[in-house]
């Protein structure tokens, strides 16, 4: 995609793609690659003037304007580590593989960090290698019994997709988490797990830590009380080594980055709408090109998306439909939102997502959009304060089951800024537009918590200060320097 012809049609400015922006700083895929150049820069003008593309430019041309550009031009660009769950997702089958295989561009966030160290004690070579992290298949013999206890660290992703591929291995694992993820419940997948013939037990029949003695295991039809992709990740890993057939029924569409993977590494599964089928089989190795995280890219889209005038453009991005949700509400909530060249990668659709600011209305959200944008929804709340009208979100409950109670965690920082919102059993009630005026709040030990709040305190007046905002770094390190070449912006 030429985003110089893109950007100039669009009645902007003449445009330069920065196609290693923010490389340096974050080890995740590029991400927000343009810049806007300022009507105050004759001189920038001047030496694009009869430029129509930058492949017009000699290299040496090129490389020195984008120097000038570098330092002179009204722009930020970010980077955004790749998306969390895909890069577990894809690391776990891949110690079912025979051969090698890199994922690139891996996450350096810690819940990646935890699913690679679980797997390493048991007995899985995994080597990182500039922007390339290469995993040994070992096959489904291949795993080794752990000597010490699986800590999963604050990644419920990492403890229950783990549970799915040891409960078809012949030893005894345990899984342990942070205080965060002990509070998680599990019998979600103890339930299946256990009758599909492994044995599974938790802390009261709900909590972590989990031991998990696997064996033989029997396919079985499943239907999910809560539409959840990784209970159904976890049930589906492990039919890939069951007996027989193994099918997962959904109450509604969830995460499908599962089912994509698996089909992509040649595993016997079938889809049909909300119903999925595995059969035991091997997985072949095979490239794969993690894609930047939605999640992540959402907390940059909400500094923007609330801002009239405001230009962002996140490059890279995953735009599973299963995730774009919030990309949805956003377009009913009056910003303009547009996904801009979208291709397949490994199986996966990636595009790069332009937002301008606009001013925002209220909307209600519930239903079947809630999981596609779960891990979205503090931010809808925060945004919510900007919108004029009565927002009102429900069927969410999920929420309260997460690293805090969302719900909860969001609603007293968003009364602590000054917001006008109503606490709901599954959900919330917010009233805008408000003027948010800075306070300290909690980050209740919370990325997404701390993440959300740091947004809102770009769109209050005085200085806003987050305790525990190093749980950032969960799933988005560097999180705050992007936000800040935001905030410098304004």
């Amino acid at each position: 995609m030429d985003y110089e012809r893109l950007w100039w049609d669009a009645g902007f400015r003449r445009v330069a793609g920065l196609d290693e922006a923010g490389r340096g700083a974050w080890a995740g895929p590029v991400v927000a690659a343009a810049v806007i150049l300022p009507a105050d820069q004759p001189d920038l003008l001047r030496r694009l003037a009869g430029v129509r593309d930058s492949k017009m430019l000699s290299p040496a041309r090129r490389e020195a304007l984008l120097a000038v550009i570098r330092e002179t031009a009204l722009a930020w660009g970010v980077g955004l580590a790749s998306a969390a769950e895909i890069d577990q997702i894809g690391i776990v089958p891949a110690t079912r593989a025979a051969l090698l295989r890199a994922l690139a561009r891996l996450s350096p966030a810690a819940d990646v960090g935890s699913t690679i160290g679980c797997l390493r004690a048991l007995g899985v070579e995994i080597s990182l290698d500039g922007d390339r992290t290469v995993v040994t298949g070992r096959g489904p013999e291949g795993l080794s019994p752990p000597r010490s206890p699986l800590d999963c660290g604050n990644s419920g992703t990492t403890m229950r997709l783990l549970a799915g591929v040891l409960a078809g291995r012949p030893f005894t694992s345990v899984l342990v988490g942070d205080e965060a993820l002990s509070r998680r419940p599990m019998r979600r997948i103890v339930e299946p797990l256990s009758r599909m013939g492994a044995e599974v037990s938790a802390r009261d029949g709900n909590f972590p830590p989990l031991r998990i003695r696997g064996g033989r295991l029997r396919g079985i039809s499943y239907e999910l009380p809560v539409a959840s992709a990784q209970v159904k990740s976890a049930v589906l890993l492990a039919g890939l080594q069951a007996s027989g057939k193994t099918e997962v029924l959904e109450p509604a569409p969830s995460r499908d980055h599962t089912e994509r993977m698996l089909a992509y590494l040649g595993a016997p599964i079938e889809v049909e709408g909300r119903r999925i089928r595995v059969r035991a089989g091997e997985l072949r190795a095979r490239p794969i090109a993690v894609p930047g995280d939605i999640s992540s890219a959402a907390f940059l889209i909400a500094a923007c998306a609330a801002r009239p005038g405001c230009e962002l453009i996140v490059q890279g991005v995953g735009v599973n439909p299963t995730r774009t949700g919030f990309l949805d509400v956003l377009r009913e909530m009056g910003a303009e939102i547009w996904v801009l060249d979208v291709r397949e990668e490994n199986n996966e659709p990636v595009g790069d997502i332009l937002v301008r600011g606009r001013e925002l209305r209220a909307v209600e959200v519930g239903g079947g959009i809630v999981p596609r944008m779960i891990d979205e929804l503090p931010l809808l709340f925060v945004l919510a304060t900007q919108a004029r009208g009565i927002t009102v979100v429900r069927d969410a409950g999920e929420l309260r089951f997460k690293e805090s109670d969302r719900i909860a965690a969001m609603a007293e920082n968003l009364k602590r800024l000054g917001a006008e919102v109503r606490e709901l059993p599954d959900g919330m009630e917010i009233r805008g537009p408000c003027h948010l005026k800075g306070t300290r709040l909690q980050g209740f030990r919370d990325h997404r918590v701390v993440m959300a709040c740091a947004v809102a305190g770009l769109y209050a007046s005085g200085e806003t200060v987050i305790e525990g905002a190093e749980w950032a770094d969960i799933s988005f390190p560097g999180f705050f320097r992007a936000l800040e070449a935001i905030r410098r912006d304004r």
